[in-house]
């Protein structure tokens, strides 16, 4: 056995003990990004293409599944380049503020409690399916899949800070859309809910 033939093979054995592990990770990662599991398998599919063919450039011992979700949105964003709608945002400043207030708002008026009284998961469903990138990325990874802000930045290429603004207009997006889905389900808005109770 050649030396470049025991390279080889000894790659082809940590990218399966390394990479592989991963894949049902990765699958549910593509699946939030496209929606539709045939599309999903095939971003899984070119992922792990990908990945195979770029193993020689994974640093060992860093974290594989970040690497690995790296590659899942590079390969989904490709995929979508024609119709994708990206929107600039790089100042999250005014939006956190905006986040923030609203949340006060609802937690004073009690209308955050209305939330917690009715099953917002097929709403919550709904709205990620109709959430903008790059904003449905963010809150992808950091929401869902539970990354921190650090491997969200290295994971989209993107400054921290950045993350930190997509995140929060994601959120308040998803916000809005549940606050408008707890109306629509018949409760009461804030104004309506600081009514006394009848004589």
């Amino acid at each position: 056995m050649t030396a470049s033939s025991h390279t080889t093979r000894e790659g082809d054995q940590r990218f399966e003990a390394e990479a592989l592990p991963y894949m049902d990770d990765v699958y549910r990662f593509a699946l939030s990004l496209t929606r539709d599991p045939s599309d999903a398998d095939d971003v899984v599919q070119e992922t792990f293409l990908r990945a195979y063919r770029s193993w020689h450039t994974f640093q060992p011992g860093s974290d594989a599944r970040r690497w690995l979700f790296t590659i899942t949105r590079n390969v989904f964003l490709r995929s979508r380049e024609r119709e994708k709608r990206l929107v600039d945002l790089e100042d999250g400043d005014l939006e956190a503020l905006s986040s923030f207030a609203v949340h006060s708002q609802m937690v004073r008026d009690g209308s955050d409690q209305i939330l917690s009284r009715i099953d917002l998961g097929p709403a919550l469903r709904r709205a990620l399916d109709e959430l903008d990138e790059p904003f449905k990325s963010a809150v992808l990874l950091v929401d869902l899949e539970d990354q921190s802000y650090e491997a969200a930045s290295q994971i989209l290429g993107i400054p921290i800070g950045t993350v930190r603004s997509r995140l929060f207009r994601g959120r308040r997006m998803l916000q809005d859309k549940l606050i408008t889905y707890a109306r629509d389900a018949g409760f009461s808005t804030a104004q309506r809910g600081q009514r006394g109770p009848k004589e």
